[in-house]
């Protein structure tokens, strides 16, 4: 029986603890036993040893669950009993825990919420007597365990039931405890790290804001200075960055540098790999590396006006250089769109003063203006003509011509016509200097130079500018007709200018060559161009065939038809000149084939 079980249970702890029969003499302990033999222990009560069992293992299980399966296995051996189900309150909820894997009744669910707590009878179908016990710690409900009986439990065996349930409830507290401690030391281990980052993450904003806090002061510092501008701003940077800083302007030229390692001389760009670079940058947002240089563009409303670079060829910026680089590229923008307004006004007041000068205008107000603009026009002045084979002369190109004139040293005035763009400088342009300039700047040498005799006088102006264009027209019309040719070294050409009449040279060239150009007309020969060649190549055969890309033989058939066709005989020295000058005159002044 389980209350013989149970009260033996009691006896056996009583006898532990060294209670003794009323009436017994008591003795000391150690009398109650001969010294030679210790007495036999009391065999230990199964109820007793499987109770603390399940103690030792109710209080080893970390696991709340695990507690809960625990507690119902060993219900059954503590009476009649048998566990029905359990459940787990978490939060506001009682979560079930259900033995051998099956679900409570939903009324039993029902029940036990109802009970709110409190211990409280349960109907289970074929079991008389049923129970929710409630598993209440010191710090509230930790659950239920839902206990059935086939009989009406005697008072031992419900005694014994408490005791496995206070057991559970304690092995719950502890287990809760556990867990909200390991929570605890999770949140405040997680917290600690959040507060860490946190610090770390206030000590980088502060150290940001410390930064661009300077990067500002330095930069209104520079922009508001006397001395700023370019060099300054590159100073600015290099003191920031510790890297190498430059402008270039938007050709690629350099216009300041600052720092250590600066090439010289300075490379000259190539006019196409400049361009493809700034279309490269400008397609992206912020600072581009390339090469060994952290590059930005400065360009105000969408225009390129610069480039500012820093030198960076150990991949060292981080996100401060690039906070640097962007806040000196918009401290610089103002002030190189403020160079680029000065330009503007200074090629626009050039521009003026030489289209008047082109057309003839009055002395008093020429000197006034030109004093004005930093250009003497009581020194002798040439007139340059500059015309580049499909480039149009609009600004764009008047600029560069204007860049390259600078940079060979020329001091002029600038304007530009429809094709050409025209230069009133106060010194002799040197033969090539400006030619070679032009064709680094453009990338081709596929253009012409006309530079008139010098001008000493305001009024020789306009009759420089026509020679200036006769000189380049010569040239154009030459052999070699690329390159710069200079009016008073025309010679014979000097007299074929602007002016002459043309009906007289027309009359002339008819006279000489009409034969030959009627004769060409006819049967689509090229017997003047022929003619025209073997001239301009001092009657060398071997010379003249290469240029006309036929054999020498052709070449002396030719030359014997325009005898037999003109008349002329080419060994006569004075039909010789004749018939040269006309051949000049039909191709420069008449237009003939080039």
């Amino acid at each position: 029986m389980a209350g013989s079980r149970t009260n033996s249970l009691y006896h056996h702890r009583s006898d532990r603890a060294g209670s003794f029969p009323r009436g017994s003499p008591r003795r000391h302990p150690a009398a109650a036993r001969p010294r030679s033999r210790p007495a036999a222990r009391a065999p230990a009560d199964p109820a007793l040893r499987d109770l603390t069992v399940l103690s030792r293992a109710l209080f080893d299980t970390p696991d709340e669950g695990e507690i809960l399966r625990l507690a119902m296995d060993h219900i059954s051996a503590a009476g009649p009993y048998r566990a029905e189900t359990g459940y787990l309150a978490v939060g506001d909820h009682l979560v079930p825990s259900p033995r051998n894997g099956q679900r409570p009744a939903p009324a039993v669910g029902r029940r036990v919420r109802e009970l709110a707590g409190r211990d409280g009878p349960v109907t289970v179908p074929g079991r008389p007597w049923g129970r929710a016990l409630g598993l209440r710690g010191l710090d509230g409900l930790h659950g239920y365990l839902v206990v059935t009986s086939r009989s009406r439990p005697s008072e031992a065996e419900r005694s014994l039931l408490t005791t496995i349930v206070r057991h559970t409830t304690a092995a719950l507290s502890v287990a809760f405890a556990h867990r909200r401690r390991r929570e605890d030391a999770s949140e405040l281990h997680r917290l600690r790290d959040e507060r860490t980052a946190l610090q770390q993450q206030l000590i980088s904003v502060a150290a940001e804001l410390g930064y661009q806090r300077a990067v500002h002061a330095l930069m209104a510092e520079v922009a508001a200075s006397n001395g700023g501008g370019e060099e300054a701003i590159t100073r600015a940077l290099h003191r920031l960055t510790g890297l190498p800083a430059l402008v270039e302007d938007r050709f690629g030229r350099l216009r300041s540098w600052t720092g250590p390692g600066r090439p010289d001389p300075y490379p000259e760009p190539d006019p196409g790999r400049q361009d493809e670079m700034l279309h490269a940058v400008a397609r992206q947002a912020g600072p581009v590396r390339v090469k060994d240089r952290l590059i930005t563009l400065v360009r105000p409303h969408g225009e390129i006006l610069g480039v500012l670079g820093l030198v960076d060829a150990r991949d060292e910026a981080d996100e401060h250089t690039v906070l640097a680089l962007e806040h000196a590229a918009a401290s610089l923008a103002p002030q190189l769109t403020h160079l680029r307004d000065l330009a503007e006004v200074e090629l626009r007041l050039h521009r003026e003063l030489v289209d008047d000068l082109l057309a003839g205008t009055d002395e008093a107000s020429a000197y006034a203006r030109s004093e004005a603009v930093g250009h003497d026009l009581h020194r002798s002045n040439y007139i340059v003509v500059v015309q580049w084979r499909n480039r149009t002369a609009d600004d764009s190109f008047a600029q560069t011509v204007g860049r390259a004139a600078a940079d060979v040293g020329m001091r002029s005035l600038l304007t530009r016509r429809s094709d050409h763009v025209v230069l009133v400088t106060d010194d002799r342009p040197h033969a090539r200097a400006l030619y070679e300039a032009l064709a680094r700047e453009t990338g081709t040498r596929s253009g012409t130079i006309g530079v008139s005799a010098p001008c000493d006088a305001l009024d020789d102006i306009p009759h420089g500018y026509e020679e200036a264009q006769r000189a380049m027209e010569v040239r154009r019309h030459s052999r070699e007709r690329y390159g710069t040719t200079f009016f008073d070294e025309l010679g014979l050409y000097r007299i074929l200018g602007p002016g002459n009449d043309y009906r007289e040279l027309e009359t002339f060239v008819q006279e000489w060559l009409g034969q030959l150009i009627d004769y060409d007309s006819r049967h689509h020969t090229a017997m003047v161009e022929t003619l025209s060649r073997y001239f301009d190549c001092g009657g060398n055969y071997d010379e003249t065939a290469e240029s006309l890309a036929i054999h020498r033989s052709t070449l002396r058939y030719r030359l014997q038809r325009i005898r037999d066709i003109s008349g002329n005989d080419l060994a006569n020295v004075e039909d010789r000149l004749n018939l040269q000058v006309a051949t000049r005159v039909w191709k420069i002044v008449l237009g003939g084939p080039g």
